[in-house]
């Protein structure tokens, strides 16, 4: 994550790059999710978590904020921090043997601000409260259906409709596209009163919770977690 903002800074200068396209390593994954065993090291203490989502935001805004056209190429599977950074992309095509879904709740631990106005600007807020509050896995017809994705293919033809897509996009104005994509991101702004200090207390309330420890417990123990709001 934290090499995406340099690369980025290189593709933004340079001029034969008319659009960036993000993918995983492989069939099985766009991004799994993150490394649950790093957590209680990179996850836990206030300092740690603090100094993980600075570097997750400045990417992932890095992203989101890019001038030129960005588009996630998803395979198999695209979760949790996965999704919000195929979010930060312009458009996200998918493969329709790929699963998506977001287990924030399962785990008990806090979801930024940021993410959460990427999948409400996204799906709208009745689907991101769906997504969000059952933590429940969708394949690529649901995903398109609730606008987690803008287009889906089958996997023999998968290459081919990303191929034609690009191409598309690479034989427009790229000064019109800039300046069309700077302006509905700025639509998508939030409004000046966001107490954004607030939001980021929210999200640290999690990570301090005993159901956060015990999220961790549970999922490194492969059984449910009992959670108790506390």
């Amino acid at each position: 994550m934290g090499r995406l903002q340099p690369a980025l800074a290189s593709f933004e200068h340079d001029d034969d790059v008319r659009v960036v396209v993000l993918t995983g390593a492989g069939d099985k994954a766009f991004v799994s999710g993150a490394n649950i065993s790093q957590f209680d090291k990179l996850r836990t203490a206030a300092d740690a978590v603090a100094e993980y989502e600075r570097v997750a935001e400045g990417s992932q805004n890095a992203l989101y904020d890019f001038p030129k056209p960005t588009v996630a190429r998803i395979r198999g599977y695209c979760i949790g921090g996965g999704l919000n950074l195929a979010l930060c992309c312009d458009v996200r095509i998918a493969s329709d043997d790929s699963t998506f879904f977001l287990p924030a709740g399962k785990m008990g631990l806090g979801y930024r601000f940021s993410a959460i106005r990427n999948l409400v600007t996204a799906v709208g807020a009745a689907n991101a409260l769906d997504i969000f509050l059952s933590a429940r896995r969708f394949n690529a017809q649901e995903a398109l259906q609730k606008g987690l994705i803008q287009i889906t293919a089958p996997v023999e033809a998968f290459d081919q409709v990303v191929e034609d897509y690009l191409g598309k996009v690479a034989d427009n104005a790229p000064l019109t596209l800039a300046a069309g994509k700077q302006m509905i991101r700025q639509f998508q702004q939030l409004p000046a009163n966001t107490d954004l200090e607030n939001m980021r207390q929210l999200m640290q309330q999690c990570f301090d919770s005993e159901d956060y420890a015990e999220g961790k417990r549970a999922f490194a123990e492969k059984r449910p977690p009992n959670f108790r709001g506390r």
